[in-house]
Order: C-alpha cells, then sequence, then structure tokens
C-alpha cells in the first residue's frame, strides 16, 4: 500500500495518547543484593504511585510495597534514593508522611521514623552496627531547613542521630566494606553540586559516631559523584578536575586517575542514589560514559587503564549496578522504551528483565533521531536530535515543510537524550518534526560547555533553541513560518524568554515554567533557592538583571499564542508563576491557555494529567497554525482566539 499525501499535522498515527498512558511506567532506582534484583515502578494507573519490585534469582517478580505507599523521597524536593535493601528486608521512605519504613519481602512495612518534619534519603545499611546512615532534611516549621548526615536503628524508635553537620547540604554517604570509614559529599551555597562540591572521610569510633575527618578531593570548581569503596580500601569517586567527569580512585592518602579522556563518567546529582560504575572483579570495573548525548556501556582494567567498549543497543544508559558475573542497568535506544537489563559479564548477553511499556510499535512509524550540530552565537557550536515526521502512510505535499516543535530541556544544566521518547513519536507520527536541543549548559559536553550558561541564563540557552531551528529552516527540512517551542520547569523558562525576547518562534507551550526569576528566588525551596547565583547573578544584588531577564516584566515584547500547564501543588515553580503570565498575555489580547491540574506537583504523574496535557498542546497548534487533527481531540479554551 502506497503512502498518501496528506498535510503535515493531519496525519492519523496509530501513536495515541491513550496508548502512551495504557502500559507505560516509569522504571527507577535499580539495586542488587547477590542475585536478588530490585527496582522501582513509578504507574501512572495508580496515580504516579512509586512502587518497589523485585526479582527472584528464580525469575520470579513481584511488588513488594502494597497500595496505598508510595517510594518516594522529597529531601531537595527532587527526591532519588528512596530505598535501600539489606538481605531480604527493604528500608524506603513513604511519600505521604515521609517517614521510614522497614520491610521484609512477604510482610507488612513497619514505620522506623515518626517525626513528620524529617524526610530522609540516600541510605546505606551499617550492619555492625543495626543503623541506616543517611541524609536527613529537617523541615520543622519556623525555622530554616536544615541538612545533615545521621544514623537511624533499624528497629525505630527514633528520628535520627546526627552524624555530620554545619554544611548547607550532603549526599552519598558510603560504609567501607569493613564498616569503619565513611565517605560523603557535602556543598555549600551558593554552589550546586555540579559547580563545586568536597568528598570527605571520616572514621568511625566504638559508640558510632565520626572522628577524624579530612576532605580528600574536591573543592572550588571541582564537582565529585558516586563514591565507592574497593575492598581494598581504596575510594573511587568521579570528579570533573580535569573539565569531563572522569574516574579516579583515592589510595593510601593520594589521588590518582584511572581514565582521561573527554567524556562524561557521572551526572549532575539532581537526585540521589545515581549510578554510574561499580566493580565486578578486584582488578575490573563496568562503567557507563556519556560522549554527545550518547551513553556507552565499557569495561576498565582497573591496573591498565584499558577502556573497553561493550557493544550493547542502547544509547541511554544509567541506574547501574554490577554484583558478581553480572551487570543490571536501565537501558533505552531510539526505538526501545527504557527497560531493566542485565548483561551477563562472561558471555555478554543480554536479558531483558522488565519494559517500561510492552508496546510492540511498527518501525514505519518510528522516527530515529540524528545527532546534529549546528552554529550558535560567538562562533560556537550547539547540539541538538533532531527527529524528522515518519509515518509510514503518508507523505508531506513537496511543496510544504513539516511545522518544528522545539524542546527546551530542565535542568537547565541537565541534557537531552537519544533515548526511546514516545511522547515525541506522538508528534513526528502527526507530521511534526522535533529538535531536542543540548543548549549551552547542558551536561555531557565537559565544564566548559555546561559553564557556557554562567551568568546568561535566558540568553544562551534561548539562542542555541533559537538557531538550531533556524539551521533546520536554512536546511530546507522544517517550515520557518511554523516554529513551536516547548519545555518544562527551566525549560518553560527557556521557552517563554524565546517568545519574549525573540520572534523566531510563532507559539509555544510552557510546562510549569518560570515567568518571574524574582519570584522562583523567593518562593523556590532551599536546594534551588541560591541556584540562580551562578546562572543570572547574586540577588538583590542584580534585581535589575532579574527583572530583565524575566518574561513577565516585557509581556509587552510578546506577540505570539503560548498555552501554560501547571500543577497546583508545584512547590518547585508555584501556581502564580504560570497564572501572572497568563493575566498579563490575555490583558494584552493575546491568545493565550491555562490548563492546571489538581493533585500534581512538579511534572505530572498521574495517567490522565499526563493524556490532556499531551492532547492539550497538539490541539493548541492545530488552532494556531491552522490544520485540523485526523482524530478528534477534546478542545482547550483559548482566549482571544479568533479562527482564520
Amino acid at each position: 500500500m502506497s503512502a498518501q499525501v496528506a498535510a503535515y499535522g493531519t496525519w492519523k498515527s496509530p501513536i495515541t495518547s491513550d496508548l502512551i498512558i495504557s502500559d507505560m511506567v516509569g522504571l527507577g532506582g535499580v539495586a542488587t543484593v547477590g542475585k536478588e534484583i530490585y527496582w522501582l515502578e513509578m504507574r501512572p494507573g495508580e496515580g504516579g504511585r512509586n512502587v518497589i519490585v523485585h526479582r527472584s534469582p528464580q525469575g520470579q517478580i513481584t511488588d513488594v510495597t502494597p497500595a496505598p505507599f508510595n517510594v518516594r523521597t522529597r529531601v531537595h524536593e527532587y527526591g532519588g534514593g528512596a530505598f535501600t535493601v539489606q538481605d531480604q528486608t527493604i528500608y524506603f521512605s513513604n511519600f505521604a508522611d515521609q517517614h521510614l519504613y522497614r520491610q521484609s519481602l512477604g510482610s507488612d512495612p513497619q514505620p522506623l521514623t515518626t517525626n513528620p518534619n524529617f524526610r530522609y534519603a540516600d541510605g546505606r545499611i551499617d550492619p555492625a552496627r543495626s543503623r541506616l546512615i543517611c541524609v536527613r532534611e529537617d523541615c520543622t516549621a519556623d525555622q530554616a531547613v536544615e541538612n545533615t548526615l545521621v544514623s537511624v536503628s533499624l528497629q525505630g524508635g527514633d528520628n535520627g542521630q546526627v552524624l555530620v553537620s554545619g554544611n548547607d547540604f550532603y549526599a552519598s554517604p558510603r560504609l567501607n566494606p569493613a564498616g569503619s570509614h565513611l565517605a560523603w559529599i557535602t556543598w555549600n551555597h551558593p554552589d550546586m553540586p555540579w559547580d563545586s562540591t568536597q568528598l570527605w572521610v571520616g572514621e568511625f569510633q566504638a559508640d558510632g559516631s565520626l572522628v577524624n575527618t579530612q576532605q580528600i578531593a574536591g573543592g572550588p570548581d571541582q564537582s565529585i559523584f558516586q563514591p565507592e569503596w574497593f575492598p581494598d580500601g581504596s575510594l573511587y569517586f568521579v570528579c570533573d578536575r580535569n573539565g569531563w567527569r572522569n574516574l579516579y580512585r583515592w589510595h593510601q592518602g593520594e589521588i590518582q586517575p584511572l581514565v582521561e579522556m573527554e567524556a562524561e563518567f557521572g551526572l549532575p546529582q539532581w537526585v540521589f542514589g545515581q549510578s554510574t560504575y561499580g566493580f565486578a572483579t578486584s582488578d575490573r570495573l563496568i562503567c557507563t560514559y556519556n560522549q554527545r548525548g550518547v551513553w556507552q556501556l565499557a569495561s576498565l582494567d582497573i591496573t591498565t587503564g584499558s577502556l573497553t567498549p561493550i557493544e550493547t543497543p542502547y544509547t541511554d544508559i544509567s541506574s547501574l549496578k554490577v554484583t558478581p558475573g553480572h551487570a543490571v542497568f536501565l537501558g533505552s535506544s531510539p526505538t526501545e522504551p527504557t527497560a531493566v537489563v542485565q548483561l551477563d559479564l562472561a558471555t555478554s548477553e543480554l536479558t531483558v528483565l522488565r519494559r517500561a511499556s510492552n508496546l510492540v510499535l511498527d518501525s514505519g512509524y518510528l522516527s530515529v533521531p540524528e545527532t546534529i550540530e549546528f552554529p550558535t552565537e560567538n562562533g560556537l557550536t550547539a547540539y541538538g536530535f533532531f527527529y524528522r515526521p515518519k509515518n509510514k502512510e503518508y507523505l508531506g505535499p513537496a511543496d510544504e515543510r513539516p511545522p518544528l516543535l522545539v524542546k527546551s530541556h530542565g535542568g537547565p544544566t541537565a541534557a537531552a537524550s537519544s533515548s526511546f521518547r514516545l511522547g515525541f513519536q506522538y508528534w513526528t507520527s502527526r507530521g511534526f518534526a522535533v529538535l531536542d536541543v543540548n543548549y549551552g549548559g547542558s551536561t555531557g559536553f565537559g565544564r566548559d560547555y555546561q559553564q557556557r550558561l554562567d551568568g546568561q541564563w535566558g540568553v544562551v540557552d534561548v539562542n542555541d533553541c533559537a538557531n538550531g531551528a533556524k539551521y533546520l529552516v536554512a536546511q530546507a527540512e522544517v517550515d520557518g513560518d511554523r516554529l513551536a517551542i516547548t519545555g518544562g520547569s527551566a525549560g518553560g523558562y527557556t521557552t517563554l524568554c524565546a517568545l519574549t525576547f525573540g520572534n523566531t518562534f510563532k507559539a509555544g507551550a510552557s510546562h510549569y515554567g518560570v515567568s518571574d526569576l524574582e519570584a522562583l528566588v523567593r518562593d523556590t525551596h532551599k536546594f534551588e533557592s541560591r541556584y540562580l547565583d551562578r546562572l543570572i547573578g547574586p540577588y538583590p544584588e542584580k534585581q535589575a538583571l532579574y527583572q530583565a531577564r524575566s518574561p513577565i516584566h516585557a509581556s509587552d515584547r510578546l506577540s505570539c499564542p503560548v498555552i501554560f500547564f501547571q500543577g497546583l501543588e508545584d512547590k518547585i515553580v508555584p501556581p502564580n508563576q504560570a497564572e501572572i503570565m497568563v493575566e498579563a498575555l490575555a490583558a494584552k489580547g493575546l491568545p493565550v491557555a491555562y490548563m492546571p491540574f489538581e493533585g500534581e506537583q512538579h511534572g505530572f504523574r498521574r495517567s490522565e494529567n499526563i493524556k490532556r496535557a499531551l492532547d492539550s498542546e497538539f490541539y493548541f497548534y492545530a488552532r494556531i497554525f491552522g490544520f485540523e487533527p485526523a482524530d478528534p481531540v477534546a478542545p482547550v479554551p483559548i482566549q482571544n482566539f479568533k479562527p482564520g
């Protein structure tokens, strides 16, 4: 059957929003204990509940945490590191009350902590002292949030005994195999953990307290990631002291590089519990590294420093855990959804243990991204993943170019990925092109690239998104009159800046995005409360610059339609950030739509809201760009919109 010619945007696609939410779960938090494997599943169909899942050595897969328990911590608001395992007992943080719970397989969870003002994350078991060592965040009313490292009795009855305090933030408490020493990461305002952190080591006394603490690595303009102890007493970690996140070892008081290359072996620590390497034998570790947005699995000979790639079909690899004979990780590719994957280290055989989706899609509907480089301001180069329209049943008219949807990722110190994005395929299978931009400031390209955004948030990111779109227009790939930009959180800010301070884009969508930088500084949580010191400048000293970079203060320069999506319980970007902007646009007479969601926070987790947001954004562009969707879409109220 030959493909029919139809206008871009009007193609009928089997990749519907119902399909996307029907069989999709979020996968994360892999943990291994011997041959036992655990992971987290975020289930939109259960209201976004996070469930610990267990796979036995015999291959039996069962849920561990019963409803209504939701395994998620609010430390730093972004969480991560919400559970740990010893033998067949799980210790986890429950979202509703933020208490720690203990649960043996086959039994009910039992609370360990009781103080509603304490949150816990990134725990590790100290078996010799029958306690859990973790990060604690004290959110007691009427006082500043305090972060410490604490120990919590595995029998319960206490809310944590402070081991280390005095700094603004802590992460990655890790005990050495002998249980005699503890390593941890710490940092202070105004730094973020990808700017400057310190790696510390302390020695346990008989009573479990720490003495002889010393900083062994890190400092100004160096960030540390994932410290791990080796049985010989060496401490391994990732550091960007040479401009790239490479692997190092602290051995007999000296720091030794294990591998030095222009690649990223670590990640920005937005969440706790991330892992990019693990020990396979006494002279070999398994690791994953990122080059220009693509992740590669490899084996590193610790003795010789020889790095040997391990071939897999995956281009996005995370949550890597290594046990004798096997590695377990989350893997994804442009055409394969995220899966929990086990690698046999002897045979290189890959076994998929769990897929985020069991959907089997015809490749004729899947657009495979192309890595592109394009020129941007000051003679520099920026990067992105370009998805062409793809639907085996349709071709666009010869005299027409497709509309382009530019995606500005969040963070902004995060990165676009080549992993399977069914949400992107929703667009490309309907006739849109998509550009996922790794603008200056993105991680995965070295510290210099990351620091392009210092003092330039709302400028460099905006220029790179606009220049990526212009590059594709110049290449005759897309229609320059139908350029849209979309983003969530920090990506929402980039979107609003691009629409306000530039004229490249003709429409856009802000998902819980920032419109007022001053309000963000005043209203946001501790973790990000000084983030803008580096991205914009110290506040209130640079108040004028904050105002100049805030779209809300320049709404008179905005001349194109925007749709806003907002969780009404969002503590990171409160609803007033969207609502003030909506009011300003409505007063100006511009087409504007507002979609608030009850019960949602920073990012949508409920299936019905994920569906509604996706369909609503498509509906909005259909009205603005003047095409008729192939299938009926629930309408969205658009103020000031006049068809034709």
